[in-house]
């Protein structure tokens, strides 16, 4: 195991380029010390712990329709959910992809997991070493998306999508200490948010209106998101971080179609392949 810091940003279904990636690098038994997963990232970084290739790419990439987890606009009315949320974070882990949590709970990895708390709006980073049901609620309340997901209660505390309030967490890497760091995105080269319009804001304000601190972290996220971005530019450019982005056009985050999807899961690995020695050779300080 290599002493650094893997940050894998989420994105929804565009969380397959990040599949991709690290399914090449468990290929290689290439395993950093410390890993943090945000809303999509979060999944993957479990099953990095793990040691499970090929998991989080089956969990999103299926044509059979019963494994299907997106409920719809119909059922997300009754359900107040645009996912089946049931399945992705129990019976997917216990019964149709079993989690092996056994390796999870044993590894020597450090995971921290990015949770938005509601009341505070602050960014969290939540670990768990024993209980499982614990650990897929805080997955779960990791990839929440707002608007799309009701909040997961964990320990008494409202929670929702880790990325509202931190979805690139370089700054919770630098915290940690060590010199490595490695981030996978899910967006392309110079992408950049468009400011939050005057409409969506007063959504939030109308949907969180019993949590302001919410609603003012989903108004600047995209704020937030583009400052985030410039830093990690100017790291990249300083040698002091490992940066991997598609370059090919990325899937949307509600993206269902089966060949498309494992289009850009393939260029996770792909690219990750293609840039393996360099990888190799940050880590090792060449």
């Amino acid at each position: 195991m290599t002493t650094g810091t893997i940050v894998l940003e989420g994105g929804a279904t565009r969380g397959v380029f990040t599949s991709g990636a690290l399914d090449f690098l468990m290929e290689r038994d290439l395993y950093l010390s410390h890993v943090i997963g945000v809303s999509a990232g979060s999944c993957n970084g479990v099953d990095y712990v793990s040691k499970q290739p090929g998991r989080t790419r089956d969990c999103m990439i299926h044509k059979e329709k019963e494994y299907d987890y997106y409920s719809g606009i119909r059922k997300m009315i009754r359900k107040k959910s645009l996912f089946d949320m049931e399945l992705i974070f129990d019976k997917y882990p216990n019964e149709l992809f079993p989690f092996d949590y056994d390796t999870y709970f044993a590894s020597d990895m450090e995971c921290e997991l990015v949770v938005t708390n509601c009341v505070t709006g602050k960014a969290e980073y939540m670990t768990e070493r024993k209980d499982r049901k614990r650990l897929m609620r805080i997955c779960q309340a990791s990839s929440s998306m707002p608007l799309a997901a009701p909040m997961v209660n964990i320990d008494g505390t409202p929670y929702l999508d880790g990325g509202l309030a931190d979805s690139v967490p370089i700054g919770r890497a630098l915290e940690l200490g060590n010199e490595k760091i490695v981030l996978i995105l899910t967006r392309n080269p110079g992408y950049k948010k468009k400011m939050t319009t005057r409409a969506a804001a007063n959504i939030y304000r109308t949907a969180y209106q019993n949590y302001p601190a919410l609603a003012r972290a989903a108004i600047r996220r995209n704020f937030e998101y583009n400052e985030t971005m410039r830093r990690i530019r100017k790291l990249e450019e300083e040698g002091r971080i490992f940066v991997l982005r598609p370059t090919i056009p990325p899937v949307s985050r509600l993206e269902k179609r089966y060949d498309v999807l494992m289009q850009f899961y393939e260029h996770g690995y792909a690219s990750m392949e293609d840039r393996y020695d360099e990888l190799c050779a940050y880590l090792e300080g060449r």
